[in-house]
């Protein structure tokens, strides 16, 4: 093994070749060897402790072996030479720990092994050359941890394996120039985060499994090339949270399953391209904001049968194209400004 601390901060050292035989590269072991350009990791290897060569900023390539289970958090954090991680098909790896290859700002591809169950927190965050990221559908990938890839302003499309149940908060946020999110309607998906996507700006559009029950807070927030969201009437999706799609300006058609019983906050608000509002039976309050400034919906249709009873402030304000609504007897409450700015609204029953 090389243990803890074994060569940190030898700011001259340029290359190192460990021999055949060690099978542990341990904690803080090479940080901040801010010369060493070239490492050769022996097969042998099965583990790359934490910060194990964090800030080796001249490193420019690393080969992790195939034997190699486990990259512990911040293992190349702050490595911003490094342009090439070769991990084989065959690797073994089962996790990418948290902050692992933080502020790699020169790596442009990364390939995730079918085996890794996980991606931690921040692994790829800053990252802002990662062109492609290769992900199989067969990955027994479960998670993509919070701020995985945020601010991988590069990265232009990734496709989410089969097995994943959650997105983390902020996982893909300021992911600027991703166009294509891929997700099967086989996807095991359960939840998306706060900010998953948030400011994803040349996001088209989302496939939402039927498996999904919440969309986090702002979780498309400012993907303003959005246009399709797709979910189906068998979803079980039963929360959208605030500001979910808040400045999708390109979102033209929305279907809000029947399983959402509240419209939160800013959800839709700032989507003018929305033609159409449809708001399920079983929903009992729309917020505050909820659809302001939808200026080129015509029309909004609540059925006499809705369980809504509150209506939040400025929920519909500025939304100057419909022309009638039918509010249900069961409303008990009309916000301050609901409808204000609704300048073509001539009928009201």
């Amino acid at each position: 093994n090389i243990g803890s601390y074994a060569f940190y901060e030898c700011s001259s050292l340029t290359s190192i070749e460990i021999p055949v035989g060690v099978t542990s590269i341990g904690y803080i072991s090479f940080r901040g060897c801010s010369s060493l350009t070239s490492i050769n990791i022996p097969e042998s290897v099965t583990y790359i402790g934490g910060y194990a060569f964090a800030d080796c900023s001249s490193l420019t390539s690393i080969n992790i072996p195939d034997g190699v289970t486990e990259i512990g958090s911040s293992a190349f954090n702050g490595c911003s030479l490094l342009e090439k991680v070769e991990i084989s098909s065959q690797s073994a790896l089962t996790s990418i720990g948290s902050y692992t290859f933080y502020n790699c700002s020169s790596l442009t591809s990364i390939n995730i092994p079918d085996g890794v169950t996980s991606i931690g927190e921040s692994a790829f965050e800053d990252c802002n050359l990662l062109q492609n990221v290769t992900i199989s559908s067969q990955s027994a990938m479960l998670s993509i941890g919070t701020k995985a890839f945020i601010g991988c302003s590069s990265l232009t499309s990734i496709d989410i394996p089969d097995a994943v149940t959650s997105i983390g908060n902020n996982a893909f946020g300021g992911c600027v120039d991703l166009e294509i999110v891929a997700i099967s309607p086989q996807s095991s998906l359960i939840s998306i985060g706060v900010e998953a996507f948030y400011n994803c700006y040349l996001l088209t559009s989302i496939n939402i499994p039927d498996n999904v029950t919440s969309i986090g807070n702002s979780a498309f927030s400012g993907c303003s090339s959005l246009e399709i969201v797709t979910i189906t009437t068998q979803s079980a999706l039963t929360s959208i949270g605030s500001s979910a799609f808040f400045s999708c300006s390109s979102l033209t058609s929305i279907n809000i399953p029947d399983g959402v019983t509240s419209i939160s906050d800013n959800a839709f608000a700032g989507c003018p391209s929305l033609a159409s509002i449809t708001i399920p039976n079983g929903v009992t309050s729309i917020g505050e904001f909820a659809f302001e400034g939808c200026y080129n919906t015509k029309y909004i249709i609540m059925s006499s049968q809705s369980a809504l009873t509150s209506i939040g402030s400025y929920a519909f304000s500025n939304c100057s194209s419909f022309t009638s609504i039918i509010i249900p007897e069961s409303v008990a409450e009309i916000g301050s400004g609901a409808f204000s700015g609704c300048s073509s609204l001539t009928s009201i029953n």
